[in-house]
């Protein structure tokens, strides 16, 4: 399957273009270990496709946390903004790939649940933001990553139909949400998710362990 046959590409960012996983299992393991929580051994991936608001209230009724909502992603919001301005890698061949396709006039979109002031310095410290026509994040959306919302708002961003735009995600709920919606999805096998291996295999058009195999 030839990538530059579509008008568009929508990417999501951690996982997919950046290793920034162990950032968000730190943070769980450094806020939840000041409280006397450990981690759970199903809350990252819980919160994986949530956005800060929708994680935050997750959990402070999951953990009964005396903390306001605002406290929590406040907390969460400050770390995380040292570690995507300073010390997060690029997945192997991410770059090269999103500057090749932008040199080809591929119009391309950030859909992620990370906010601005995260994926704008990372974008930037490795660039490829200059890249980008649209971003999107599931703020901005009434449903998560599980659902279509947020990759059409982004092809309606690009200004492109779904059926002209190709969707890079590494959880299967971004796949199923992606492919509900109708987009060609490609999927970065993540090794973080090895459980999900064969459900993301079955469901996505195209599954890729590196950017170097497009």
């Amino acid at each position: 399957m030839d990538i530059t046959h579509f008008k568009g590409v929508i990417f999501d960012l951690d996982g997919t273009l950046v290793d920034s996983h162990w950032v968000w299992s730190q943070i769980d393991i450094d806020f939840l270990g000041k409280r006397g929580f450990e981690v759970p051994a199903d809350y990252t991936k819980a919160v994986s496709a949530m956005d800060f608001r929708q994680a935050a209230i997750y959990t402070k009724e999951r953990f009964g946390l005396k903390e306001s909502l605002e406290e929590i992603r406040n907390e969460w919001r400050d770390m995380a903004i040292w570690h995507y301005a300073n010390d997060i890698e690029a997945v192997k061949g991410a770059p090269e790939f999103v500057r090749k396709l932008h040199s080809r006039g591929v119009k391309l979109a950030l859909a992620t649940a990370s906010s601005r002031e995260l994926f704008e310095p990372v974008l930037k410290r490795h660039g490829i933001f200059d890249c980008f026509d649209f971003f999107a994040t599931t703020e901005q959306v009434e449903r998560g990553k599980g659902y279509p919302d947020i990759y059409l708002f982004a092809a309606k961003g690009l200004g492109l139909s779904r059926k002209d735009c190709a969707v890079f995600e590494d959880i299967i709920e971004g796949v199923n949400g992606a492919k509900a919606g109708g987009f060609t999805v490609f999927a970065r096998l993540n090794p973080l998710y090895t459980a999900d291996r064969e459900k993301i295999i079955s469901a996505a058009h195209r599954c890729f362990e590196s950017f170097t195999e497009l």
